[in-house]
């Protein structure tokens, strides 16, 4: 890998390493502890997951526009800022409202970062190593997944105010070690008019269902293994290592797979994964429940990695908007489904089984549409 394609992708996965692995997904293994803590029940401690979904796609929507205002680099030094801020406030018990406010702002800031630093990535290194740089960039995800899952379990033992003081730290040092190598490809273009980019809607379709599908894993999981299964917030933590270990393989997987048969072709593969994902974690047993946490964390990044180069080989230079698109249904998906799945885990005596079950169905939606879209 040279240094023109090492640099800014390493950034950028520092980018996504804090605005998603960190500042987003670092919540699951604290889920069971603050509920344990006495933070939240475990009602609100969804709600507090559906409520940074939200934030996340306040954040898409609102990153092409920071991106030309600020610039990208500046407009990454504002996604991390927000995500610094955004943990440091979570330290204080200040109450459901207080909590849920600034994870909306951690939600905000990683649906920034992630908006920008991948299409900005690419657009700075050599066309051919596109794919390749694109995984690089969310193995920050998996990476910072796995940091989470190895620091919350150690911290709360502490308190889960360390907890969140030391993830703002971790974050604040990405930030300070990735900021002078940010790409800065040239300023983005105004939006274009409807006609001139592809409406790609089969893979916004495709994408989005996948997100609303990827909700269980990605708030429950740890929780299911914690008090679903009976093992305990520590066991709850070494799950989430799982899904971490599977995000890092399946960005890097994701990536080399879209450089090898293409965006759209790969994009079914990745999809089944996620179907057997949530598959398994319906069946009993703990290994079954280890199976689906890697199976999850394989799915929930590879599947990002293709939409990804999908996108760019659908639109070449005006990617972007038609990841825009994709990332905003994710989200829309996302925010929508956590807020359900929040009620669905209330009403029924916060029933792991009817969450995953849900997930299961939408999951086989969006393989259904991801085949029709190979093309």
């Amino acid at each position: 890998m040279t240094r023109a394609l090492f640099a800014p992708a390493l950034a950028g996965a520092a980018a996504t390493c804090s605005g998603i692995g960190l500042a987003r997904f670092a919540y699951v293994p604290l889920f069971p502890a603050m509920v344990a803590a006495g933070w939240v029940d475990g009602a609100g401690a969804g709600l507090l997951g559906a409520i940074n979904l939200t934030g996340y796609l306040i954040g898409v929507l609102g990153a092409p526009g920071v991106g030309r205002r600020l610039g990208i680099p500046r407009a990454l030094d504002a996604g991390m800022a927000l995500a610094v801020l955004a943990a440091l406030c979570c330290a204080w018990q200040g109450g459901l409202a207080w909590l849920g406010l600034w994870r909306a702002v951690a939600g905000v800031a990683g649906g920034t970062l992630m908006g920008l630093a991948g299409p900005s990535v690419q657009a700075v290194v050599p066309p051919q190593r596109r794919g390749v740089a694109g995984g690089v960039v969310l193995l920050g995800v998996g990476t910072g997944i796995t940091l989470g899952a190895l620091m919350v379990p150690a911290l709360v033992g502490h308190s889960v105010n360390a907890a969140w003081l030391g993830l703002a730290g971790v974050t604040a040092a990405l930030w300070a070690a990735a900021r002078r190598f940010w790409p800065a490809p040239p300023p983005l273009p105004k939006p274009q008019a409807a006609g001139e980019v592809p409406s790609a809607w089969k893979l916004v379709i495709a994408y989005g269902v996948s997100g609303a599908g990827l909700v269980p894993p990605m708030v429950y999981l740890a929780d299911l293994a914690a008090r679903g299964h009976g093992l305990g917030v520590q066991a709850g933590g070494l799950m989430w290592v799982v899904f971490g270990v599977g995000a890092v393989s399946g960005s890097l997987a994701g990536g080399a797979l879209a450089d090898r048969i293409g965006g759209r072709r790969a994009l079914p593969m990745t999809l089944a994964v996620q179907v057997a994902a949530l598959g398994t974690a319906l069946l009993p047993g703990v290994a079954w429940l280890v199976v689906s946490g890697l199976l999850s964390g394989i799915a929930a990044v590879s599947v990002t990695a293709v939409t990804l180069a999908a996108a760019r080989e659908r639109a070449g230079p005006l990617a972007g908007r038609i990841w825009v698109r994709t990332t905003a249904a994710f989200a829309v998906a996302q925010a929508v489904t956590g807020f359900a799945m929040a009620a669905l885990f209330g009403v029924t005596g916060e029933s792991h089984a009817a969450i995953f079950g849900l997930g299961l169905a939408l999951s086989v939606v969006s393989f259904g549409v991801g085949v029709a879209d190979r093309g």
